[in-house]
């Protein structure tokens, strides 16, 4: 049997109704912030509880113009865990700033009982990761931030509908970003962002920001960037977002049937405790194994389309050689890294796939 790891195949199969609209579109001409991005744009706020959503070029440029609405710039600090994929630090070094990092807990997200040894004069910022789907601990950090005065940004980048006591990600910041890239849970056709938030201020530098700074066809406010969401890709976003809420509940529904049939199996896995006031949305199903490397190829031998998120945590990639940090500083991400394997867990897999992976990844251990 095989069991793959994307699901672009199935999920785009019966593409008609999106083509009309593509049509529409076509006709319209309406190619750059049309009224496709508006709509988009306010169903994502309401989806998420924000004031605002505003659509950019890729989850990226969502952490990035966050940072530059905030003024983040060289000699500032953001704080933020080495366990993420680049695109978070990445961000944090276009801006200007310096990535400051900070171990995670067993839940693979920052933690907050070390972030204040992290704080500096220079520290502007936090950004926690919500990491796989799976919610940071933001009560505890937005308090934290709070006590010193800095400010948070939500890296949801891989967490829409994830929340903590009920509060959608993405809300508890003054913006969150989330991408739309084609494997998210909520995805399009190439790449594509947005960031929300609750602040009229901050909406409007973002407005600026991602289209030149232009204040009208003539006249410019500020130095800002090219980072506008496609009509293309709105339109092709309003179509899938009114079916979030099936797809994540399915994720859910899989990664429940594997934690109950995997966990602690052998003494050789390990799967993260589900806290009952957080709600894990499973971009990623990630458990620690013994052995990762052996399984992996055992698994993709055996038809699974295994993979694994990511081996070299950001301190220690060699683009991260002049920041001081070395192996053994976060010892946590670390461990993680060296035993952490993905299963598919999307929404077009069946039963009788997730029971397979189940009977493989057991037959390797046993």
């Amino acid at each position: 049997m095989e069991v793959k790891y994307s699901y672009l195949e199935e999920q785009f199969r019966d593409h008609a109704a999106i083509f009309a609209d593509l049509d529409k579109l076509i006709q319209s001409g309406d190619y750059t912030l049309g009224k496709p991005v508006v709509e988009f744009e306010e169903k994502f706020a309401a989806l998420i509880g924000t004031k605002y959503a505003l659509g950019v070029n890729s989850g990226t440029d969502a952490l990035f113009l966050s940072l530059k609405a905030l003024n983040v710039g060289p000699g500032d600090e953001v704080i933020t865990s080495p366990n993420t994929f680049i695109a978070t630090v990445g961000a944090i070094v276009a801006a200007g700033a310096k990535p400051v990092y900070v171990d995670v807990t067993e839940e693979f997200t920052i933690n907050p009982a070390l972030i204040e040894k992290a704080i500096t004069k220079n520290t502007k910022v936090i950004m926690p990761v919500h990491y796989a789907g799976h919610p940071a601990d933001m009560k505890e950090i937005v308090a934290i931030a709070e006590k010193h005065g800095l400010k948070v940004i939500e890296d949801s980048c891989q967490a829409i509908g994830a929340s903590v006591d009920g509060r959608w990600v993405g809300t508890f910041g003054v913006t969150g970003a989330f991408s739309l890239h084609p494997l998210k849970n909520l995805n399009v056709w190439g790449d594509g962002g947005m960031i929300v938030t609750s602040s009229e201020e901050v909406r409007d530098r973002l407005i600026l920001l991602r289209n030149h700074g232009l204040l009208n066809r003539d006249e410019v406010g500020i130095y800002g960037y090219n980072s506008r969401l496609d009509s293309l890709q709105a339109v092709v976003g309003n179509h899938l977002i009114k079916d979030i809420h099936v797809i994540t509940e399915n994720r859910i529904k899989w990664a429940n049937k594997l934690d109950a049939a995997l966990h602690g199996y052998k003494g050789c896995i390990t799967i993260p405790e589900r806290r009952t006031h957080k709600r894990y949305v499973f971009h990623l199903y990630m458990m620690r194994v013994e052995r990762r490397d052996e399984l992996l190829a055992h698994l993709l031998k055996n038809g699974v389309d295994a993979k694994v998120h990511y081996p070299i945590p950001m301190h220690l990639q060699p683009a991260a050689a002049g920041q001081g940090y070395k192996k053994g500083d976060f010892p946590v991400t670390e461990s993680q890294s060296a035993s952490l394997i993905t299963l598919p867990v999307h929404q077009h897999l069946s039963s009788e796939q997730v029971d397979y992976m189940i009977e493989v990844v057991k037959g390797f251990y046993s």
